[in-house]
């Protein structure tokens, strides 16, 4: 029974690599970077419980840092950002830690998020200007503090038009790169129109700044089937035309492909094209519940890649 089910799976692969064709000539393999969100949802989780791979490249990602008051009813303060994840568990010097017992760890933070105390955390500048100071002051003190090297732009709501979500944000960029206050940058964007159209006004203007699109695959709908899966990559592609596409997945009960519906078997299809740049999990949080089961694999996955 376990040969024919093989057998079966091999055959859909390449009936799905034959959907899809590649258009040129891509090679075999190619490395790809693991990246984690880790300590929104408070649950005492800590570096050194999720697995590392050290073939890798890994990638932790804090989450979150907000622009908005700590309060019962949180307030935006016009870029002045405060951290709200985990500090008890995810310290400056369990940073230290895990970057010293592993020397393929960088540690960034995550920017927005969906809701800061129940409330959507909604980007909201008071200008472009004094929303760039104020960021590049407060991002710059918190990357210091916990010695951070990327930073990552998850807001999903927004009071401001695309062109001035794109220069804030494309500003900060530009200053946290060229005064080398951080190596890594990302966007965290999913497909919801009023959602893209801000990225893809940052990503026309200012994506030659941004190392990686944390694509939120798990945004689509529950039962994503791996033809489906694909498209998507393939449109993304499309929409960020020239970067560095993370494919991804939820812990959480969330939609898109699941690991136990083919997740791994697309990205075997991916990365068969050059294409699968690497993989983020959201989040650490949910996943210790299964014991990283599925970061192990997908570590594993990528590791394979890069030989």
């Amino acid at each position: 029974m376990k040969s024919l089910k093989f057998c079966i799976s091999l055959l859909v692969l390449q009936a799905l690599f034959n959907v899809f064709p590649t258009i040129e000539a891509v090679p075999a393999f190619c490395p790809g970077v693991f990246r984690e969100y880790i300590g929104a949802e408070g649950k005492n989780v800590t570096f050194s419980d999720v697995p590392i791979n050290p073939n890798i490249e890994f990638h932790f990602l804090l989450s979150f840092a907000i622009d908005y008051t700590n309060t019962k009813s949180p307030e935006p303060t016009n870029g002045d950002f405060l951290v709200y994840w985990d500090t008890d568990n995810l310290t400056p010097s369990h940073i230290s830690s895990i970057k010293a017992k592993h020397k393929n760890v960088k540690v960034g933070m995550s920017l927005g998020g969906d809701t800061v105390n129940g409330k959507n955390a909604t980007f909201t500048p008071t200008s472009i200007t004094s929303w760039v100071s104020n960021a590049i002051h407060s991002i710059t003190k918190i990357v210091k503090e916990y010695n951070l090297d990327a930073i990552d732009i998850d807001y999903e709501h927004f009071n401001a038009d695309p062109d001035t979500f794109a220069e804030c944000i494309g500003r900060l960029l530009y200053y946290l790169k060229q005064n080398n206050v951080v190596t890594y940058t990302s966007i965290a964007p999913y497909a919801d129109d009023s959602v893209q159209v801000h990225y893809l006004a940052l990503w026309r203007k200012y994506g030659h700044l941004i190392d990686y699109v944390n694509f939120q695959f798990y945004a689509y709908e529950k039962g994503t089937t791996i033809l489906q899966f694909l498209h998507y990559f393939e449109t993304q592609m499309y929409n960020y035309k020239g970067g560095k596409i993370l494919v991804s997945f939820g812990t959480d009960n969330s939609g898109g492909l699941s690991p136990r519906h083919g997740f791994f078997d697309a990205c075997s299809i991916l990365k068969s094209r050059g294409t699968l740049h690497g993989i983020f999990i959201w989040s650490a949080d949910d996943s210790i519940k299964d014991h990283f089961l599925y970061e192990k694999l997908s570590q594993n996955l990528l590791a394979s890649a890069t030989v």
